[in-house]
């Protein structure tokens, strides 16, 4: 419990030794909460991990789109050519792809 900080959230429920529930999923922890926990014999706590923000995630959306544009760039080809319908329906499944597994 020396890890556990005040302002962390609870994953799970938190259940006495009867296993009533103390405090719903997703209480924030509080000093005063945490002075608590000794009295109710709990010495571990289910934390919620803090995940990325949402401007970090729109920023590895647009690395992870730039970098499928930078692999499917069009070079100039020897016969002056345009790559064909193959190669954009490729890049597009490529994109939505990428977007999927993201998520």
């Amino acid at each position: 419990m020396a890890q556990v900080q005040p302002g962390m959230t609870l994953s799970d429920e938190l259940l006495d030794m009867h296993g009533h529930v103390l405090l719903p999923e997703g209480t924030v922890l509080t000093e005063a909460l945490l002075a608590l926990m000794p009295r109710h014999g709990i010495d571990v706590l289910p934390i919620a991990l803090a995940g990325p923000d949402a401007a970090a995630l729109t920023a590895l959306e647009q690395h992870r789109r730039e970098r499928v544009d930078y692999l499917f760039r069009t070079p100039g080809t020897d016969d002056g050519t345009e790559p064909g319908p193959a190669r954009a329906l490729l890049h597009r499944l490529v994109h939505d792809y990428r977007a999927d597994t993201a998520s």
